[in-house]
């Protein structure tokens, strides 16, 4: 199995000056090696506002990411299947290295075992005629996906908006009910960050949009409108203040969350913190979007309750995903799984439940 090289590769040296200028991405489709020049970081995004902060969190991190390496490939040495046991948990909320990431999110999510099963699958979605207005939708957005990403210039020939837009097109095509929804161009374009692979990248959005968050991206966005909304139920009970304040405005978790929730927090957090996100995401389920969201809104209670008006919780809101207490990925999510307290699936799954038909229901009035 190739794996790519990228942030959490070792060097051996503590500075991030040293570190980031020994990181490579292969980007194999382009035939070459890109060396990280200042102010752009190992994912290909120029961080012209917060390089600063970004290379002081990373000098401490970087130590960080090259025990998680070793350990990771002691871990997985001379073993060709990942199992799903209380050690590789451990570890996937350790944070899983970007050697190993799309390892671990395709056997975690199923993807993997889904590529086995169906060769020459993806490839045969990308031969087949192809529908007109799904192809114009999704070359729209491909201007519009991360134009701060040097990987993504359209310049880049054949580049990688080439090998995004086939994955989102093939998908299209596997999964018609959904079709293209915007907030997917983003979604795949990380994937293809990690895997640098057309067709791993496929499997794993299935993974996500089929199984891990289904209904979220269908023209009814069911799954999102229930996900907001057992939010707002879980925050009555963590949260009890903030719950009070929130029932004052309706509609109001869709006006705040349903970009964290649609983006998988895509540029909500520092991507740093979207990876690890994304290493539990897949390998414990849906569960973990509720975790980040909680943890934003209960580090920050104080700020959220100064609030006097709509437009003050939707910038706070929008002012909690920033700062140091994000940026820290590896503190961040220590605190996603011991700040929100217990969180049961089975008392998600009630509140799913209840949510749902109450949208239902008022929507067939």
């Amino acid at each position: 199995m190739k794996e790519g090289r990228g942030a959490s590769g070792s060097t051996g040296n503590p500075d991030f000056t040293a570190f980031i200028s020994f990181v490579y991405i292969d980007i194999h489709w382009l035939g070459t090696v890109w060396i990280c020049p200042s102010r752009i970081d190992p994912y290909g995004f120029e961080r012209r506002d917060d390089f600063d902060s970004y290379k002081e969190m990373m000098n401490q991190y970087v130590a960080v990411l090259n025990r998680r390496s070793m350990r990771w490939s002691k871990l997985l040495q001379n073993k060709p299947h990942v199992e799903k046991n209380l050690t590789v948990k451990r570890f996937v909320r350790k944070g899983v290295p970007n050697e190993h990431r799309a390892r671990i999110w395709m056997a975690a999510s199923g993807a993997q075992e889904q590529l086995e099963n169906k060769p020459g699958y993806y490839q045969s979605l990308l031969a087949t005629e192809h529908d007109a207005k799904l192809k114009e939708t999704i070359h729209t957005d491909m201007h519009r996906t991360f134009p701060d990403n040097i990987l993504f210039k359209s310049k880049a020939e054949p580049g990688m908006q080439k090998a995004l837009y086939n994955v989102l097109l093939a998908y299209g095509h596997h999964n018609p009910t959904v079709g293209y929804c915007q907030g997917m161009n983003f979604i795949a374009g990380y994937l293809m960050i990690i895997t640098k692979d057309e067709e791993k990248s496929f499997w794993l959005m299935d993974a996500l949009v089929g199984r891990i968050l289904p209904d979220y991206y269908t023209p009814a966005m069911l799954g999102l409108k229930t996900d907001q909304e057992v939010l707002g139920e879980l925050v009555k009970v963590k949260a009890p203040a903030v719950g009070q304040l929130m029932a004052q405005y309706p509609g109001i978790w869709t006006l705040v969350v349903s970009r964290w929730f649609i983006c998988l927090y895509i540029d909500i957090l520092p991507i740093e913190t979207v990876l690890r996100v994304w290493d539990c995401l897949f390998y414990e389920g849906s569960k973990v979007l509720y975790r980040v969201a909680l943890t934003l809104i209960l580090h920050h209670q104080t700020q959220i309750l100064r609030a006097r008006s709509l437009p003050d919780v939707c910038e706070c809101f929008k002012q909690i995903t920033c700062g140091d207490f994000t940026l820290d990925c590896h503190t961040f999510m220590q605190k996603i799984f011991t700040e929100p307290g217990s969180l049961s699936m089975s008392t998600i799954g009630k509140l799913r439940e209840k949510c749902r038909q109450q949208i239902l229901t008022e929507e067939s009035r």
